[in-house]
C-alpha cells in the first residue's frame, strides 16, 4: 500500500509542481483563442472549462488506462515507475504542447502543426499517419463494445456493429455541443468515480485482499524472451503514460478553450487524471488476483473484459460495480472511437483546405471515414491492436520532437527545449525497438533491436540539432 500511495501523491505533486514549470516556460498569454476567433457553431465553440476538462478526459481515456494498466500490470507493481514518470515528464507534455501548439495556431490538427515546425515532407507523412491511426482507433473502439453489447443482449453482432457506427456517424457529423458536450461529461464523472470506488475497495482490504509493494521482480513474466520488460510494458501501458493518440485530440479541445490559461488544468491535468486512473487499475490488477501469476491467468482467460467486471463487483458489489463496469467497458471506448473519427474528419478538413460548417462538405468526409471503420471492423482485432499501439507510440515521439523545435525556436537561449527533447529521444528508442523485435515486425532478437533501437534515438538526437542549429531562432 505505501508504494502505491508514494506514487499516487507523486502523480498529484507533479501537476502542481512540473506542470506549473512547463506552463510558465510555454508562458499564456491573453490572446484571444480560436474558440472566440472563429466560433462557427460547429467545431470551434466556447465550452465551460469543466465540460473541455471532462471531455478530454473522456476523450484520450477510453478503456486505454484501464486495458493497458492491467496489462503492464504482468510485471507487477514495477509498472508504477513507468506510469508515474511517463505521465509527469512525458504524457502530460505531450498532451499539453500538443494542445497548446494547436490553440497558437488556430486549433489546427496535429499534422498540420507538426508540418508547420518540421517541414513539407513530414507534413504528408503525418497526414496520412494520423489519418490511418484515428481510423485505427475508431475500428478498435467499436468492435470491441460491440461484441460486449451483443453478448450482453444477446442480440447478433451483425445488428449491434451498424448500431455503433451509426452513432460515430452522428458524433462525428453534428455540432460538437449537440452531442459530445452534452453527454460526455457525465461518461467522464463516471469513469472517475469508477475508479475512485476501486481505490477505495482496495484502501480498505474489501474482500480481504493485500495491496503488493513495488520490487524489481518478475520483469519477464513469461520466459525473457518473450515478453522482455524493455521495450514491451513501454507500449502496453501507453494512455496511462503517454499516447500519441492524445495528440490528435487535444486540437479539439483547442478549438473550445476560452483563455490560454486554462491550458494546464485541460490539458495537463486530463493527462495526470489519466496516469492516476491507470495506476488504480494496474494496482487493482495484482491486488485483486493475489500477484502477477493470477491476474494473468485472469486476463488469458477470459480476457481485459472479463476482469475489469470482476474488480468492479469484487470491491464495489454487485449492484453499483456491475453498473460502472459495464459503462467503463462500453460507453469509454465508445466515447474515444467517435471523437477519432471526427478528429480525422478535421485533419481531413485541413489538409484539404475545407471549412465544416456546412453539413454537406463534413459529409464530404464523414461517409468514407465511417466505410473504412466499418469494413476494418471485420479484420482481427487483435491485429488491428497491435498495429494500433506501435504508431500510438511512434506518433508520441513525432510530436515531442515537434515540440522540441517549436520551443527552441520560439524561447531562443532558455533551454525550453529540453523538457520534450528528453523523453522525445527516450521514445524514439521505445519505438523503434518494439517494431524490431515485435511480432508485427522484423522479429528480430533483443541482442539485434536494443542496440539498434539505442542507435535510432542517437541518429534522431543528431537530426533534431541539424533542424534546429541549422534553422534561424
Amino acid at each position: 500500500m505505501v508504494t502505491f500511495l508514494v506514487a499516487l501523491c507523486a502523480l498529484i505533486g507533479g501537476y502542481f509542481i512540473y506542470g506549473k514549470i512547463v506552463d510558465n516556460v510555454f508562458g499564456p498569454t491573453d490572446a484571444q483563442t480560436p474558440a472566440l476567433v472563429h466560433n462557427d457553431g460547429v467545431d470551434y465553440i466556447p465550452l465551460p472549462t469543466w465540460k473541455v476538462f471532462l471531455i478530454q478526459l473522456l476523450n484520450i481515456a477510453g478503456l486505454g488506462p484501464i486495458f493497458g494498466a492491467l496489462g503492464g500490470a504482468i510485471w507487477g507493481p514495477s509498472v508504477y515507475l513507468w506510469i508515474v514518470f511517463g505521465t509527469i515528464f512525458a504524457g502530460a507534455v505531450h498532451d499539453y504542447l500538443s494542445g497548446m501548439i494547436s490553440l497558437r495556431e488556430d486549433g489546427k490538427s496535429i499534422s498540420e502543426v507538426v508540418g508547420h515546425h518540421m517541414g513539407p515532407t513530414m507534413l504528408m507523412i503525418m497526414r496520412v499517419f494520423s489519418v490511418v491511426l484515428l481510423v485505427l482507433v475508431g475500428t478498435v473502439f467499436m468492435t470491441g463494445p460491440a461484441g460486449l453489447l451483443a453478448k450482453l443482449t444477446g442480440v447478433a453482432v451483425t445488428v449491434v456493429l451498424p448500431c455503433v457506427l451509426a452513432y460515430y456517424f452522428l458524433a462525428t457529423l453534428l455540432p460538437i455541443d449537440k452531442l459530445i458536450a452534452r453527454f460526455y461529461p457525465l461518461f467522464g464523472i463516471c469513469l472517475i468515480v469508477m475508479a475512485l470506488g476501486i481505490m477505495g475497495g482496495m484502501l480498505f482490504g474489501v474482500g480481504g485482499h493485500t495491496m503488493p509493494e513495488m520490487t524489481l521482480q518478475n520483469l519477464h513474466p513469461l520466459g525473457p524472451e518473450k515478453m522482455p520488460i524493455w521495450p514491451l510494458m513501454f507500449i502496453t501501458v501507453a494512455c496511462g503514460a503517454i499516447s500519441g493518440f492524445h495528440s490528435t485530440q487535444s486540437p479539439i479541445m483547442a478549438r473550445c478553450l476560452k483563455d490560454e490559461r486554462l491550458g494546464r488544468p485541460v490539458f495537463y491535468g486530463a493527462m495526470v487524471s489519466e496516469g492516476i486512473i491507470a495506476l488504480i487499475w494496474a494496482a487493482a490488477g495484482v491486488t485483486f488476483y493475489d500477484g502477477t501469476g493470477g491476474l494473468a491467468a485472469a486476463m488469458k482467460a477470459g480476457g481485459a473484459g472479463t476482469v475489469v467486471y470482476d474488480i468492479c463487483v469484487g470491491f464495489m458489489g454487485s449492484g453499483v460495480g456491475a453498473v460502472l463496469a459495464m459503462l467503463g467497458v462500453i460507453a469509454c471506448p465508445i466515447t474515444s472511437g467517435d471523437t477519432a473519427f471526427r478528429s480525422a474528419r478535421l485533419t481531413l478538413a485541413d489538409w484539404f483546405g475545407i471549412e465544416q460548417n456546412q453539413a454537406v462538405k463534413r459529409l464530404m468526409f464523414a461517409v468514407p471515414l465511417l466505410a473504412v471503420g466499418g469494413i476494418l471492423s471485420q479484420m482481427d482485432f487483435n491485429i488491428i491492436w497491435r498495429y494500433f499501439s506501435w504508431t500510438n507510440q511512434t506518433l508520441a515521439m513525432i510530436v515531442l520532437w515537434t515540440g522540441a523545435v517549436y520551443l527552441y525556436r520560439t524561447k531562443p537561449g532558455s533551454g525550453a527545449w529540453k523538457i520534450p527533447f528528453v523523453p522525445a529521444t527516450f521514445m524514439s528508442a521505445v519505438s523503434c525497438t518494439y517494431i524490431l523485435q515485435a511480432p508485427e515486425g522484423l522479429q528480430l532478437s533483443t541482442a539485434i533491436s536494443y542496440p539498434v533501437g539505442i542507435l535510432f534515438a542517437v541518429v534522431c538526437v543528431a537530426l533534431y540539432y541539424k533542424t534546429t542549429l541549422g534553422s534561424k531562432a
